[in-house]
């Protein structure tokens, strides 16, 4: 299971984090990002009621990255990959990635903290 992926919040996230296979955590910080020249569409929750809607979403989407660029990123952790022990280790690497300007989402922090159990109920 992943935490978060490239792909995450509409390729706007700039690490991918899972729990390895081989122990840890491992985060994989990616070295470009995309540059939309126009807004995206309104995201839309996949539901069984609106799963052409979601689909048209998609399908815009992906038109769209084929049509845009990437960029580099351009931070001093470009393209690096970490191994951090406990998933608290980890929500505090992706805090100071993001600190240094890189795109990471809420949601993989508090999940990690969660995991740790370092938040309160």
């Amino acid at each position: 299971m992943s935490y978060c992926r490239w792909s995450s919040d509409d390729f706007q996230c700039d690490v991918y984090v899972y729990e390895s296979c081989q122990g840890g955590f491992d985060t994989h910080v990616a070295g470009q990002r995309y540059v939309f020249k126009e807004p995206l569409p309104p995201p839309v929750n996949l539901s069984q009621d609106n799963i052409q809607e979601w689909m048209a979403r998609h399908n815009k989407v992906s038109e769209t990255l084929d049509h845009d660029s990437m960029i580099e990123i351009g931070l001093p952790h470009d393209g690096e990959s970490f191994n951090d022990s406990t998933p608290g280790e980890c929500a505090d690497r992706l805090e100071s990635l993001r600190a240094m300007g890189y795109v990471v989402p809420q949601y993989a922090i508090d999940a990690l903290r969660e995991e740790q159990g370092d938040v309160q109920p």
